[in-house]
């Protein structure tokens, strides 16, 4: 062996007993951090799965965790993307989108597509296989994520712009090889306000509606944009848009929440409180959850707007499990709350997993450590979830037909003579 070789194998030992040492260093540090279930019975929950996002530790930090019904979605801040099965926490794929460090957003998605804007590019990948179905150039600079239906995706851009595409279009163009450089041949329309859009555009069957930073909320039709109705505040509106029903709920910085009806813009109620509101509200059932910035967390009858309860602890959603609320208080702990009248009754320090889900469409609980460690959380012994939001996306399970005893056998006649 040369003198060069013997050097090179040195350096890949080397090399190897770093990573080693790294990766029982991590494992280790894996089960420092993670809840053990005895903790976790104290709150009626336990563990469903634990998993690690695709990233590079040294340099990377998960930078926004969102979901739907059956995905958890990780944006790192290098732009790698992974997908977890919220409920068996398989990995469905990890896929690096974009150039490296390119400010992106939360994926949102549809039944098929994962969608996430990068830079100045919008990637829809098929959700369930991680491939890449079509990635499109927008017209302007992306200020938020994007709203999408079964027929259209809405971008909103720093310039006030709010951009409709036609998925179909788009599909069509790129199976043609025709994109990026013919993307305007996708756009179904253009509609503008007057300042930049700061809330993820909503839609809701026929209407689309989004915010700008004047405190204007548009509310348009999905299929031309034409005007349905325009409300306007007397603050900045930054928080993301709810909507429950035929009502939409909008926080403003003016320290009011609205709720409106979301076919014609009346007024039904609004609650105002002495901060600002930069959070987004929630809703479960009748149940509207508020938190003003550093003023607790009020539940409201999402109907009439009438307070039910408040707690100065609380300073987050996080989920509604039961009869219990899950939020954040100010140190990083998770709290279980009552849900009938916000009482405190268990707190578990999880300061490590500082990124979590505000999870207003199904009964779990979903957090994130900066690096990428990925717990879900469930009700003790629940392996069916709850879906709040959208009940009818519930798969029908199978009937199992109950077992049919074996008939007795029948006892032999008695012989005769």
């Amino acid at each position: 062996m040369t003198v060069s070789l013997r050097v090179r194998a040195i350096v890949a030992s080397a090399a190897l007993l770093v990573f080693s040492t790294s990766l029982l260093a991590q494992n280790s540090n894996t089960e420092r951090q993670i809840p053990s279930q005895q903790q976790l019975s104290r709150f009626g929950l336990e563990r469903a799965w634990w998993g690690q996002a695709t990233l590079n530790p040294s340099r990377d930090k998960v930078r926004h965790v969102s979901i739907d019904e059956e995905s958890v979605f990780i944006v790192s801040t290098s732009g790698v993307v992974t997908a977890f099965d919220s409920e068996t926490g398989q990995k469905r794929w990890a896929t690096l989108l974009g150039r490296y460090d390119q400010p992106g957003f939360p994926v949102v998605s549809n039944e098929n597509l994962a969608l996430v804007v990068m830079g100045s590019t919008l990637f829809a990948i098929e959700k369930r296989s991680g491939k890449t179905a079509w990635t499109l150039t927008l017209p302007g600079q992306p200020s938020t994520a994007p709203g999408v239906d079964d027929q259209r995706v809405y971008v909103g851009t720093m310039d006030g712009s709010v951009y409709a595409f036609s998925l179909r279009k788009v599909r069509q163009l790129y199976q043609e090889q025709r994109l990026p450089e013919w993307s305007a041949e996708a756009m179904v329309w253009r509609s503008t306000a007057n300042a930049e859009i700061t809330s993820p555009p909503v839609p809701s069957g026929r209407t689309v509606s989004y915010c700008s930073r004047d405190g204007s909320l548009y509310s348009v039709v999905a299929s031309d944009k034409q005007l349905i109705y325009q409300l306007e505040t007397d603050g900045a509106i930054v928080a993301p848009m709810a909507t429950s029903g035929k009502i939409q709920y909008i926080a403003s910085e003016d320290n009011t929440l609205f709720a409106i009806n979301a076919h014609n813009g009346a007024m039904l109620w609004n609650f105002t409180r002495g901060l600002p509101i930069r959070r987004a509200p929630y809703v479960v059932g009748n149940d509207l959850y508020v938190t003003p910035d550093r003023g607790g967390m009020y539940c409201l009858n999402a109907n009439d707007g009438s307070q039910r309860w408040w707690q100065a602890t609380l300073q987050s959603y996080v989920a509604v499990i039961g009869d219990a609320v899950f939020a954040s208080d100010a140190d990083g702990n998770l709290i279980r709350a009552t849900r009938a009248e916000g009482g405190i009754s268990a707190s578990m320090p999880m300061r490590a997993f500082s990124v979590r889900v505000s999870n207003d469409r199904t009964d779990r609980i979903f957090m994130s450590t900066d690096s990428g460690l990925v717990i879900g959380l469930r009700k003790r012994g629940e392996t069916i979830p709850v879906y709040h939001k959208f009940p009818d996306r519930l798969p029908i399970l199978p009937e199992v037909a109950p077992e049919i005893a074996e008939p007795p056998a029948a006892e032999a006649a008695p012989e005769t003579n």
